[in-house]
C-alpha cells in the first residue's frame, strides 16, 4: 500500500506578505496541489479585491477559508511540526533539507500531526527570530539568483508534497506537542535555567537556540514535553526551598 502526505494536515503560513496578488497566486498553487489551509500573519496588504484577481476558479474557496493572525506564535500554536523556508544559509540556519526530501520526511509526521510550512515576506524572507519556532528548514536550490517569487516557492513545495509517496507505509509518528505546548515548555525551561545560572541572563535566547535545536532533532512527543515540564517544576520547587532559609537569616 502506498503512503502519501496527508495534505489535509498541511498548513501554508505566509508571514507578513506584502503583495495581495501573491496571496491569491499562493491560494491557486495550493488548490492545484490539493492543499486548503492558508494562514496569514500580520499581512501588510490584504486587499481581497486584488487577492481574488489571481485566486481564480475553485481556489477562491482557499481564500474564503484563510485565517489571519497578528502574532506568529498564536498562528503556529495548533501545529505540531513546523518547517521554515529560507534562501539563506549560515551558522544560525544549519538544518536544511531540499523540498523533495522534506516531502518524504513529512509522510509519517503528517498522518497524526498538523504541519506548518512557513514562508517569509517577499523582500527579506523569514528572520532568525521567526525561524526559532521551526523543527527543520528547507531551501530551494537555484542556479544563479537565489530569491524566488513567493507563489513560485509555494508551488514548488506544494508539488513535492502532492507527489511524495512511499511504497512501504512508514510507521506514523505519535502525536507531537503542538507549538503552544512546546513554546510553553521552552519558556518554562528558560526560566528555570536562568534561575540556576545555566544560561546567561544577558542573552538567554542565544543559549536557548542550541537547546531548541537539540530537542527538534528528536522530536519530542507530547508526553515527553509533559515530563520536561515536570522536571522544571521540581527544580523550581527545590530552588525555592533552598532560598527560604536564606531569606529567614536575612531578616
Amino acid at each position: 500500500m502506498t503512503a502519501k502526505v496527508n495534505l489535509d494536515h498541511i498548513g501554508i503560513i505566509l508571514v507578513q506578505p506584502q503583495i495581495p496578488e501573491n496571496i491569491g497566486a499562493v491560494a491557486r498553487a495550493m488548490n492545484n496541489m490539493g492543499l486548503s489551509r492558508l494562514v496569514l500573519v500580520d499581512p501588510k496588504n490584504c486587499d481581497l479585491c486584488r487577492v481574488l484577481k489571481t485566486a481564480t476558479g475553485s481556489s477562491i474557496d482557499v481564500v474564503q477559508e484563510l485565517e489571519v493572525y497578528q502574532d506568529l506564535r498564536d498562528a503556529l500554536s495548533p501545529y505540531h511540526y513546523i518547517v521554515g523556508t529560507t534562501a539563506r544559509v549560515g551558522a544560525l540556519r544549519p538544518a536544511m533539507s531540499r523540498p523533495h526530501h522534506l516531502a518524504k520526511e513529512l509522510i509519517p509526521v503528517s498522518q497524526k500531526n498538523l504541519v506548518a510550512i512557513m514562508f517569509g515576506p517577499e523582500d527579506r524572507g523569514l528572520s532568525n527570530d521567526q525561524l526559532r519556532y521551526c523543527h527543520t528548514l528547507s531551501t530551494i536550490s537555484t542556479e544563479r539568483f537565489s530569491s524566488i517569487n513567493l507563489a513560485q516557492a509555494v508551488m514548488i513545495i506544494c508539488y513535492e508534497l502532492f507527489a511524495a509517496k512511499r511504497d512501504t507505509p512508514p510507521e506514523p509518528l505519535p502525536r507531537l506537542p503542538n507549538s503552544f505546548e512546546l513554546e510553553g515548555m521552552y519558556d518554562h525551561l528558560k526560566g528555570v535555567l536562568m534561575k540556576i545560572g545555566f544560561i546567561d541572563h544577558q542573552n538567554p535566547e542565544h543559549w536557548m537556540l542550541n537547546i531548541r535545536r537539540f530537542f527538534s532533532r528528536l522530536p519530542l512527543t507530547a508526553r515527553e514535553v509533559r515530563v520536561v515540564r515536570g522536571i522544571c517544576r521540581q527544580i523550581d520547587w527545590y530552588t525555592d526551598q533552598l532560598e527560604k532559609p536564606e531569606k529567614g537569616r536575612n531578616k
